[in-house]
This record gives structure tokens, C-alpha cells and sequence, in this order.
């Protein structure tokens, strides 16, 4: 089946036919917000940027969570974070089957024949 139009053209034909009932000061006054949250957003994602740079170039310590475009969802859960294995471990990465307790697959214990 074949469309005429891509779905992101749709949107925004939708959103073209929305304006075009409002009066024209309306237009205008969406259409300069719409534009201010996108320059605003880009402000702000360069704001952090540069901040993140001064405090590494500082030697300042940066919190995992704040590395710029390195956060992880288990930096957020503060207390309710997986606890990380001690270092005098085996030195083996942790996977995920790791935080499956019970539900985690067996590991088989053999010579490698079947």
C-alpha cells in the first residue's frame, strides 16, 4: 500500500490546518513560541554542554548522572540501585541475569560436551 504523504507531513498538515482558523495575530504569536521553545531548548542543552566541559577541565568532580550524555537510568534510583558487586571480586563485569535472582537461566556446570 502506498501513501501519498509521509506520516511527518501529515502532522504537519494537521497543524497548518489548525492555524489556518485561528486570526492571524494568533498565527503569528503560536508560531513565535513554537520557534522560542526550540531555540530555548537548544540554549539550554549548550548551556549544560558547557558547564559540564568547565567542571572537567577544572579537575571538579562530576556525579555519573551529570556526565554529559552518559546518564543511566540506576543513577537515579538513589537507594532502590542495584548494589554493585565488591571489588575484590572475580573482576567479572555484571550482566543482566545478574539482577534476576531466582528468575535468572542456570548456569550449566560441565566440560563443554553435550
Amino acid at each position: 500500500m502506498v501513501t501519498g504523504m509521509p506520516l511527518a507531513s501529515v502532522k504537519s498538515e494537521i497543524f497548518e490546518a489548525v492555524l489556518h482558523f485561528l486570526p492571524d495575530w494568533v498565527q503569528i504569536t503560536v508560531l513565535a513560541l513554537v520557534v522560542l521553545v526550540v531555540v530555548a531548548s537548544w540554549g539550554i542543552k549548550l548551556k549544560r554542554k558547557l558547564a559540564h566541559r568547565r567542571a572537567v577541565r577544572q579537575g571538579l568532580p562530576v556525579h555519573p548522572a551529570a556526565q554529559y550524555g552518559q546518564g543511566r537510568g540506576a543513577d537515579y534510583l538513589g537507594e532502590y540501585a542495584p548494589q554493585q558487586p565488591s571489588a575484590g571480586g572475580a573482576g567479572q563485569q555484571a550482566s543482566g541475569a545478574d539482577f534476576l535472582g531466582a528468575y535468572a537461566p542456570q548456569q550449566r556446570q560441565g566440560n563443554g560436551s553435550a
